[in-house]
């Protein structure tokens, strides 16, 4: 299955949503929520570093890691490269962002894994490294046999997609749940914050949504050697 448009020119749309919501979250985060650090009295800070590495890194650059099998014009194996590296990178993006998390609430006396944001969070970082490392085993080193990629891909390319949406849609969650916390402790419901809070997890969504449809698009190349998810042969 295959949209008609071209993903090149979906691409577009992508990246420019992909730069709203670094820019967005970065906003939020340092001058709202009053900044980054890893060591800090106000526990808060150390907090601040999960909702940016976990939206830049799983989101933003794992769609990335997507998009580039569709919208970039390049030998397979160059693209193959970097939806590995892009992937590996979004990951450990997402175990630090994760452990930020953990330390945060170690530091601060705050329970861990009370609620159905983290028991997902944990669940889909499970998952992504699982669907990374069986892809660098059967696809990049040492490599499967020809059928066993054939017959994997498509199973792949699933469960990838699948996956990456439903980290879009805990990122979502976590936006909502910090909102609701921020709220409850006197935050103003319609004022800046709270609307850009909002207005960022709707740019996740759009985001996501776009990746999803590049990844049905049609390839920026004909050729099946350029192709992703379909040409099994190109992997």
């Amino acid at each position: 299955m295959a949209i008609g448009e071209k993903a090149v020119h979906l691409s577009f749309v992508a990246h420019a949503l992909a730069v709203a919501g670094a820019v967005m979250v970065l906003v939020w985060c340092i001058y709202f929520l009053g900044g980054l650090a890893w060591e800090a009295t106000n526990k808060a800070l150390i907090f601040n570093i999960h909702p940016v590495l976990m939206l830049i890194g799983l989101v933003i650059i794992g769609g990335e890691a997507i998009i580039s099998y569709k919208s970039l014009p390049l030998r397979k194996e160059v693209k193959k490269v970097i939806h590995l590296v892009l992937h590996a990178i979004a990951l450990i993006l997402g175990i630090i962002g994760i452990y930020a998390a953990f330390k945060n609430h170690n530091e601060s006396g705050i329970a861990n894994l009370y609620s159905l944001h983290s028991w997902l969070g944990i669940a889909l970082i499970s998952l992504y490294a699982i669907q990374w490392i069986y892809g660098f085993l059967v696809f990049f080193y040492p490599g499967g046999t020809l059928r066993l990629r054939s017959s994997s891909l498509p199973w792949h390319v699933l469960f990838g997609i699948v996956v990456y949406v439903l980290v879009v849609g805990n990122a979502t969650l976590g936006f909502l749940e910090k909102l609701t916390f921020l709220e409850s402790g006197g935050l103003a419901k319609y004022g800046a914050e709270a609307l850009l809070v909002n207005f960022t997890a709707i740019v996740t969504i759009l985001y996501g949504a776009f990746v999803v449809m590049i990844a049905i698009s049609q390839p920026s190349q004909e050729n099946d050697d350029y192709g992703y998810g379909y040409g099994y042969s190109s992997i």
